[in-house]
């Protein structure tokens, strides 16, 4: 008898996946210190991410909790090569992948809450056409029917909204952490 094929993740973990590939490698490079130890972790990684997919619980931060997975397929590297010699020992390195996690939690936070605060400052059309733009389901073309623009004139819109709001985003960010 054959198990059923287990659920394909979402095209969001996908992404999140994909954009964390390059954190995740220098995370795992930075407690292994070797280039070739640390592609294998990543790939072990990547596997269990894949595997774990359905466990991600998507309000919170994807980052920590990849970087937690990270860390336990480095140590548990390490314990397959205990014969070699490492720079750090287990306690270091449990200790810098500790802080390494409360970092990217509270960037996730930062930008979170930065973001909150400029979706707030948009004159209301802007905000409004954000929001229904990114529920579910919310398509440019739908939208840009609605209004009676079109598609093009509509992610012109958007691209312009979401330009102002990195803008403000980063100077939320650079403000705070001048303060």
């Amino acid at each position: 008898m054959t198990q059923p094929a287990e659920p394909t993740p979402s095209a969001e973990f996908i992404g999140h996946v994909t954009r964390a590939q390059r954190t995740l490698y220098a995370f795992i490079l930075s407690l292994l210190c070797r280039p070739e130890d640390a592609e294998d972790v990543l790939q072990e990684t990547n596997v269990v991410l894949w595997t774990k997919a359905g466990e991600f619980d998507a309000s919170r931060e994807f980052l920590p909790w990849a970087l937690r997975i990270a860390q336990l397929q480095a140590m548990a590297h390490r314990k397959r090569h205990a014969q070699r010699r490492w720079v750090f020992d287990d306690t270091l390195l449990a200790s810098i992948a500790d802080q390494a996690a409360r970092q990217a939690d509270a960037s996730g936070d930062g930008r979170r809450s930065a973001l909150v605060g400029c979706l707030r400052k948009l004159p209301d059309e802007q905000r409004q056409l954000v929001a229904r733009r990114y529920e579910p389901g919310g398509s440019v073309n739908q939208l840009a029917e609605q209004r009676g623009v079109s598609p093009k004139a509509l992610s012109e819109s958007l691209r312009r909204i979401r330009r102002t709001l990195l803008q403000c985003i980063e100077r939320t960010l650079a403000r705070e952490a001048q303060a």
